[in-house]
């Protein structure tokens, strides 16, 4: 499995993976592949934070991280990630999650918060965000809204996703 930036070439692939990995038993359209083309397109996307997991010459995995705030200091928001439904549970979420890591860190970001399952991203080191003093774009995300710091004083306040989060 090679780990590389996503281009603009492997967005089709990417949004395939998406309705894939995100489908519903009824075929109707999941809204994360409409977020993910709103993401590649916003002012919050960051290039080098946009990651997938190349197995086989195939896009097995991809996780986009974007510019977010904790009242007006910068922080990230994870999400969507992704890996197509017959590849999961072999290491490549948790290899993006790491990568991700490792290049938050390089761009000397202070922490990185996503709303996730809560049996999945703690033993990644995520916790909840309101342990930290980040409140929740809705409360009732409880401790499904997580958090992890990187380097520095993590911000408290609210947490704000890029802009085309709030179109879900």
């Amino acid at each position: 499995m090679e780990l590389r930036s996503e281009q603009p070439a492997d967005r089709p692939a990417i949004l395939r993976l998406a309705r894939s990995a995100f489908g519903t038993d009824d075929g109707a359209e999941p809204p994360e592949p409409g977020l993910l083309a709103a993401l590649f397109a916003c002012e919050e996307y960051i290039p080098e934070l946009s990651v997938v997991a190349m197995d086989g010459g195939e896009v097995a995995g991809h996780c986009i991280t974007t510019r977010a705030w904790i009242g007006s200091e910068p922080a990230l928001g994870l999400g969507p990630l992704a890996v197509l439904p017959e590849r999961q549970r072999r290491g490549i979420g948790a290899a993006l999650l790491a990568e991700t890591r490792r290049r938050a860190l390089l761009l000397g970001e202070r922490v990185i918060v996503l709303l996730g399952h809560t049996s999945y991203y703690p033993r990644f080191g995520y916790r909840p965000a309101a342990a930290l003093g980040i409140l929740a774009p809705d409360p009732r995300w409880g401790d499904h809204f997580m958090a992890l710091p990187l380097a520095g004083p993590v911000p408290s306040g609210p947490f704000r996703y890029a802009a085309p989060f709030a179109g879900l």
